[in-house]
């Protein structure tokens, strides 16, 4: 009884650390300010953010799936949102945020959101709006894995290898880069999460798609997408949350914003642009489906540099991006053999890597950036964010390997084959999205 009395004691306490105190019962004169414009554009980016997954990434993806299989991708999606906002107020903030200990873990002392200060450091925003701003990227990171293992991924595996991802992977490379940790401390430069969302991701997913195999009649079986229309509007909500995304990253409404808003619309322009020109030149015809995973690819490649660079190289590092993840689609695919049902590697996690690598060559002021980091020559940049591209890379695949593996041990990893050939929306939720009767 002792026991269970000092377990109820300790987490009680916590709790109650947790709760946000009322302003009227600090009394702090010294304490800074936060700033009401700075924290109004980080909140309202917090939700462009939100809306990027919820509703923009499920019907991006949604209508690239038969129709069989849509409702699944929603599910997934919300669900994803769920599990991952959770854990991040209980334990993934204070792991990716807490104050630097060895340089690949934060403390332990923000837990369920505790002891949050004032005013974030380095920033003039409640620590409060900070931690729920990051919470919206904890929830698209994960929830961009779906596309790879869509149409026979089995609903319970999904959700326990998002949790454990999360926790394992997404929160100690977040330290890593944004918190202070190891890659920091080397000069790696990430403005918006080129590597700590989209080389996660996207080498975590080509990794499940290894490990969970082809879908039933891949590639003998057209597998066209049954709403291309869902798809266009999917990442056109997607683009305009990327907004948020990257202009809310500046964590101020100055024109550190502006600039990271206006390269990533032109990147975006420009990579939709060159993808359905490449289309034109190769198939005859400009698509839908086309000019709307141009787009995604143009603003996953500025992600990373979307702060520290001018627009001439913004347009630039979008035509690259929709050239290179273009022939990156057809080789996954048609070269490796590898069934990335939705092109999350060749999209996502080549455009981070490629945005990544390319902010060292168009930060030069002489280019219209905004300069290397400490002083760095061009060299020393590109090394540094290739080493941060390499080990995170190198980690996010190891990890996904263990915990993929792991977890198919207690929840199998795919649906059986009756209930592939019969599509998920009935198999795994009993429900249909079209009833068209």
């Amino acid at each position: 009884m002792k026991y269970l009395s000092k377990c109820l004691a300790t987490i009680s306490a916590a709790v109650l650390a947790s709760v946000p105190v009322a302003a009227q019962d600090i009394i702090d004169p010294t304490a800074d300010a936060a700033n009401s414009g700075d924290t109004a554009w980080v909140l309202t980016s917090t939700a462009l953010v939100l809306l990027m997954t919820l509703p923009g990434l499920a019907l991006f993806y949604g209508g690239l799936v038969r129709s069989k299989n849509f409702l699944s991708v929603l599910v997934q999606c919300m669900a994803i949102a769920g599990v991952a906002s959770v854990l991040w107020v209980v334990v993934g903030y204070t792991l990716a945020f807490g104050t630097v200990t060895n340089g690949i873990l934060g403390n332990g002392l923000n837990w369920m959101f505790g002891n949050l200060g004032n005013v974030r450091e380095g920033t003039s925003i409640p620590e409060s709006a900070f931690a729920m701003f990051q919470m919206t990227f904890a929830v698209i990171t994960p929830a961009l894995m779906v596309g790879a293992w869509v149409d026979r991924a089995r609903f319970g595996w999904v959700i326990a290898f998002c949790s454990l991802w999360l926790l394992v992977v997404y929160a100690p490379v977040t330290h890593w880069v944004w918190g202070g940790g190891w890659l920091a401390e080397q000069g790696v430069l990430d403005f918006a999460g080129g590597i700590v969302v989209h080389t996660t991701a996207g080498v975590s997913a080509l990794v499940v798609a290894i490990m969970m195999g082809k879908r039933m009649g891949w590639p003998k079986t057209l597998m066209l997408p049954h709403s291309p229309a869902l798809t266009v509007a999917g990442a056109g909500l997607l683009w305009v949350g990327w907004f948020g995304f990257n202009g809310g990253s500046a964590l101020t409404a100055t024109d550190d914003a502006s600039s990271a808003i206006i390269n990533t619309h032109v990147a975006a322009s420009m990579a939709a642009l060159v993808w359905i020109l490449i289309e034109r030149i190769k198939v005859g015809k400009s698509t839908a489906v086309g000019v709307a995973t141009g787009a995604i690819a143009g603003l996953a490649t500025i992600t990373p540099a979307a702060g520290f660079v001018g627009p001439g190289a913004a347009i630039i590092i979008g035509g690259a991006a929709g050239l290179v993840c273009f022939f990156a689609v057809g080789l996954v695919k048609n070269g490796f053999k590898i069934d990335d049902s939705l092109d999350v590697f060749a999209v996502h996690g080549v455009g981070g890597i490629l945005g990544t690598l390319l902010l060292a060559l168009f930060i030069s002021e002489g280019l219209g950036g905004t300069g290397y980091a400490d002083g760095m020559a061009f060299g020393s940049q590109f090394v540094a964010q290739l080493i941060g591209v390499g080990a995170v890379a190198i980690w996010s695949a190891v990890a996904t390997a263990i915990l993929g593996y792991g977890i198919s041990v207690i929840l199998p990893m795919r649906v059986n084959e009756d209930d592939e050939r019969d599509g998920l929306d009935i198999a795994s939720h009993g429900e249909r999205a079209w009833d068209l009767d």
